[in-house]
């Protein structure tokens, strides 16, 4: 028996697709007597017909992996974008910005909201060197006045 007219039915009333229709395999017969939109609304009332629920996408992979991580896995020269240069040339960069960008929270020569923000900006890669990071500084007057 073809309920084919039916799950197309059900799948428009219930807004999900004709695949996401499920039909009680013992209630076949009164199924495929129901030939309106409205037999088919009485049978999803009765629970004969329903939309199966929606499936999403596991995080149980994502959060092994997160695990991984934090222990230090994962880190391969496989897992890394950039040349080894790009990367020899980072640290050092990053750790002389970070440097410079505290001792002018710890001075009290900018707020620590604007510590933050700039901070996320060097993550960003927004800033060449520290010279760079103190005429960005004056430039925006985020400089504490005395």
């Amino acid at each position: 028996m073809s309920l084919r007219s039916q799950r197309r039915m059900a799948s428009g009333i219930l807004k999900v697709g004709a695949n996401k229709v499920w039909i009680d395999p013992d209630e076949g017969e009164k199924v495929l007597s129901a030939i309106t939109r409205n037999d088919v609304r009485k049978l999803i009332h009765e629970g004969v017909v329903k939309a199966l629920p929606e499936t999403g996408v596991s995080r149980g992979r994502a959060r092994s992996r997160h695990l991984k991580k934090r222990a230090g896995r994962r880190s391969g020269p496989g897992s890394r974008s950039g040349s080894r240069k790009s990367i020899s040339t980072w640290t050092p960069r990053i750790r002389a910005i970070r440097r410079r960008l505290r001792d002018l929270r710890d001075k009290r020569m900018i707020e620590p909201r604007a510590y933050r923000q700039l901070l996320l900006m060097a993550k960003g890669g927004t800033f060449r060197n520290s010279a760079h990071v103190g005429e960005y500084v004056e430039a925006r007057r985020l400089l504490k006045r005395r």
